[in-house]
């Protein structure tokens, strides 16, 4: 009796999971918006929840996140090492500088020039060899250039180390964003690209941590050492990368669809089952949206990125991204930091790479805070008001730091100062990463990431050639300019910022078709609430 019990309960969950898989694949030929396919997603959930978050395919992505995030550690190793030995005296005495001016330009312009054409490996390697070999490429350059440049005995050499590190770091931090996007799943992209970024700060707590106790060395590795260091993370994405798994939508793209499905399963599915509704939806919108060869692999053409309406407000988000990312303020206390606190009277130089390391570490803080609530809270909202919140703040720093006060004053403003960088690490340190990588569509993803890298090399290049010439003859002044230009990014976001919280990377590019996209992203979020809200009740 129990027996026949048992297997009637048996055939009766094995009935409503196949009428719920029916109901799914009803849903997956009709869904259309946006919202339908989020109430598809959220039915094939339902049945497969995904990876729980210490399952072995959870740990597999951790892994796979940590190789990656080596490569933003790359370029937050670099600033902060340069801000860093920019302020030794052994390093000044050695190459004859003095930590602001032309000659400090150039160091630190070399680096941006030579980003900007590592765009031409960028926008090519990832769509023509994958993503992999793109992020492999870029820190094999850094690594010859980082070897160069701690053994220069000119400036020469220095500069030649300078400007292949900037090319390495460029190519592989951009491959990292897309591959990194396209791996992750929807539920948590955001964490997971936002972690990407913020790894940017643990390349500045190791440089800078190190630089605490080398800057007390009076022989030539006081600044030879942290050089050399950078090799490290990029050492480990070198050796691991080809471990990891190639991006499922770089697979379809090249007709290897059957092995996008098993990473998709491996990574996203709480069965492993290639066949599980929760794969077939992602494996659906993959193959709406990217065509076989689809990938343009001419890098030197970019007008594929302004070819409709919708390619263009694209095009602008990721301007927008990669001008507001670095002329916030944020590169002028990131480079220049030892040289803000000798303007605020404080020039012990154990104490500035001390207060340099504390940054780092605070700076961190405030990145995880925003990246672990990123997918929570939505990309508008955090933008809205972290920039807000910094424009404040630079306005409490400019009262403070306007004329030559007491101490208490210069410590005051130079506390306001570290405030800035934990909120501007707060907002804007994750979507840096996250939101060009996914506002763009496939075919235009990895040349749309490596025509971030030239906006944002772009904007740098006023940051690093500009800034010094700027705090020598302006000094507090160079605050209130950021104040105004932070007035009018808040602007700008409120009125043209797209909200993509919870969507697929297909699903994002049905909102940029819509005429207006930021309105009917807001529409969409609401709809999916309300709709969320009707189900629970």
């Amino acid at each position: 009796m129990d027996r026949k019990k048992s297997d009637e309960t048996r055939s009766s969950n094995e009935k409503d999971v196949v009428e719920s898989k029916e109901h799914i694949e009803h849903h997956e030929l009709v869904a259309q918006t946006p919202l339908e396919r989020q109430m598809a997603l959220k039915e094939a959930l339902e049945i497969d929840p995904g990876v729980s978050r210490w399952a072995w395919g959870a740990i597999q992505m951790y892994l796979i996140t940590l190789v990656v995030c080596c490569c933003s550690g790359d370029s937050g190793f670099d600033g902060t090492v340069m801000g860093g030995i920019n302020s030794m005296k052994q390093y000044q005495q050695y190459f004859g500088m003095d930590g602001v001016g032309s000659k400090t330009s150039i160091v630190f312009g070399i680096f941006t020039v030579g980003s900007i054409v590592g765009v031409i490996p960028a926008s090519y390697f990832p769509d023509r060899f994958g993503r992999r070999f793109s992020m492999w490429f870029g820190n094999a350059i850094l690594i010859v250039g980082a070897i160069l440049t701690a053994n220069a005995k000119s400036k020469g050499p220095f500069l030649g180390g300078r400007f292949l590190t900037g090319l390495g770091a460029s190519c592989a931090g951009a491959s990292a964003k897309s591959y990194l996007a396209e791996m992750a799943p929807a539920h948590s992209r955001g964490f997971y690209m936002g972690f990407l970024n913020s790894f940017y700060y643990v390349g500045q707590m190791t440089a800078t941590g190190m630089m605490v106790a080398t800057g007390r060395f009076q022989s030539e590795m006081s600044w030879r050492l942290p050089l050399y260091i950078q090799v490290v993370p990029a050492g480990i994405n070198v050796i691991f990368i080809f471990f990891c798994p190639e991006s499922p939508r770089w697979l379809y793209s090249v007709g290897k669809g059957d092995q996008a499905r098993v990473i998709l399963a491996r990574l996203h599915s709480s069965t492993n089952d290639i066949n599980s509704p929760l794969v077939n939806i992602e494996m659906k919108e993959i193959e709406e949206k990217i065509t076989i060869g689809g990938g343009d692999k001419t890098w030197w053409d970019f007008r594929p990125l302004f070819r409709n309406r919708a390619d263009r407000y694209r095009a602008y988000m990721v301007i927008l991204i990669g001008i507001f990312g670095q002329l916030s303020g944020n590169g002028l206390i990131t480079y220049f930091l030892p040289i803000l606190l000798k303007n605020a009277g404080i020039t012990n130089q154990d104490r500035i790479l001390t207060l340099n390391f504390v940054n780092s570490v605070t700076s961190y803080i405030g990145a995880l805070s925003g990246s672990a609530i990123i997918d929570r809270f939505g990309r508008r909202r955090i933008l809205l008001l972290s920039t807000s919140a910094i424009a404040a703040i630079l306005l409490i720093v400019t009262a403070l730091l306007s004329e030559f006060g007491s101490v208490a004053r210069a410590n005051a403003g130079i506390t306001f100062i570290y405030l800035f960088m934990v909120v501007f690490s707060f907002g804007w340190t994750p979507m840096q990463a996250l939101y060009p990588a996914e506002v763009l569509s496939y075919e235009a993803r990895a040349k749309g990431l490596a025509f971030l890298g030239i906006v944002s090399q772009v904007a740098t290049l006023i940051n690093t050639f500009g800034l010094p010439v700027a705090l020598q003859k302006l000094g507090w002044k160079v605050y209130l300019i950021f104040l105004i230009w932070d007035v009018f990014e808040v602007i700008i976001i409120y009125f043209f910022v797209v909200e993509t919280k919870g969507l697929t990377l297909e699903e994002i590019n049905d909102i940029f078709d819509n005429p207006n996209p930021r309105r009917y992203s807001e529409q969409i979020q609401k709809e999916t609430r309300d709709a969320r809200r009707d189900t629970a009740s």
